[in-house]
């Protein structure tokens, strides 16, 4: 996907929305501030980001984890406030622990975001970065045998996630259509991320089978899903989490890519600790803010011989005495890896 350029006149219209959405939301804040009398301060984890506010969940303050939410005292569930926040706060998502103060009124007003211990981000139509999800111990790329997942596009997420120092496991759902015909193409597959050192789960949402064993490999951490629309990422979240009826949408019969069926990225607790942020669904996830020449560093297993060319700015193309190259050949980087390397390269290169 190339990327999209834009006008003097359209960067100058969109930078006018922002800044009249940035004073609406400043007045929205005033007004909440002088009408409704604040609580004291207090730490609150965000769940969810709905335009113009944020659902955050007050922390109980003798918790032991920074994650263990406070519970309404008249229904025993999870207390959440709809809170207002500043334009100067920055970006806030799911999975961000932030100080709040509740109002009498039910609204709450944010007044800083906590530090965070690791932020997943993905590059919007004009190439700036747009936080997802914050916090997080680890993504989880989920595919499925269909639509048949593409090795390019699998590489694509592992490079976003190596180069923002996120751990990334990959998920292989609806096993249940795993057939004669694809079996051997998701052994060839799978086996190629797990030579590397990626860890590969297997399950299905709609039989169950392998849920019990995601879930222990969930316990206790924060993870998000990503994936294309259409992997069952809902699907899961409905699995894992009975009750949370999170919308589940149907493949096209015509395109059999799935409709986009999760608009905000939203947090599910565990009842036995860990939470999971459900992504938007994403096609393509864009690389196309990054240089090109940086794409190579999101490929931990050409690290051992890219440094060991002849020359110091090899390309790893023609030039003689490349060690990636002889790597290769030997057997000891996968060909495919190296292909969809310069597959991901060239097209940055063409945007």
């Amino acid at each position: 996907m190339s990327k999209r350029k834009l006008t003097r006149r359209q960067s100058w219209r969109v930078q006018k929305v922002q800044e009249e959405k940035a004073a609406r939301m400043a007045r929205k804040t005033d007004q909440l501030r002088d009408s409704d009398e604040l609580g004291d301060e207090e730490e609150g984890l965000v769940v969810s980001h709905f335009g113009t506010f944020v659902e955050v969940e007050p922390l109980a303050p003798e918790a032991t984890t920074p994650q263990a939410p406070a519970t309404d005292a008249l229904s025993g569930t999870e207390a959440t406030y709809q809170c207002h926040f500043r334009a100067n706060v920055g970006a806030i998502v799911a999975g961000d622990r932030v100080v709040m103060r509740r109002g009498k009124s039910g609204y709450g007003v944010i007044e800083t975001v906590l530090p965070r211990s690791s932020l997943l981000s993905r590059p919007d139509p004009r190439g700036n970065l747009k936080p997802v999800a914050a916090n997080i111990d680890f993504m989880v790329l989920v595919i499925t045998p269909e639509p048949a997942p593409s090795s390019v596009l699998i590489d694509r997420y592992l490079v976003a996630a190596e180069l923002q120092q996120l751990q990334i496991k990959i998920l292989l759902n609806k096993t249940d259509l795993i057939t004669d015909m694809n079996e051997a193409m998701l052994d060839d597959l799978l086996k190629v991320y797990r030579d590397i050192g990626y860890e590969v789960w297997e399950c299905s949402a709609k039989t169950l089978h392998g849920l019990d064993e995601l879930k222990q490999q969930l316990d206790q951490q924060t993870s998000v899903f990503v994936g294309q629309s259409g992997v069952g990422k809902s699907s899961l979240v409905n699995g894992l989490l009975p009750g949370v009826n999170a919308k589940v949408g149907e493949l096209s019969e015509n395109s059999r890519l799935g409709r986009h069926t999760t608009t905000n990225a939203r947090l599910f607790h565990f009842p036995s600790g860990g939470d999971l942020i459900d992504s938007p669904g994403i096609r393509e996830f864009g690389l196309w803010h990054l240089e090109p020449e940086k794409i190579i560093d999101g490929f931990h297993d050409f690290e051992p011989w890219r440094f060991e060319c002849r020359f110091r700015d090899c390309k790893h193309q023609q030039e003689p005495g490349c060690a990636l190259q002889d790597a290769v050949q030997r057997g000891d980087v996968h060909r495919q890896r190296f292909e969809n390397y310069f597959n991901i390269y060239h097209a940055l290169l063409a945007s």
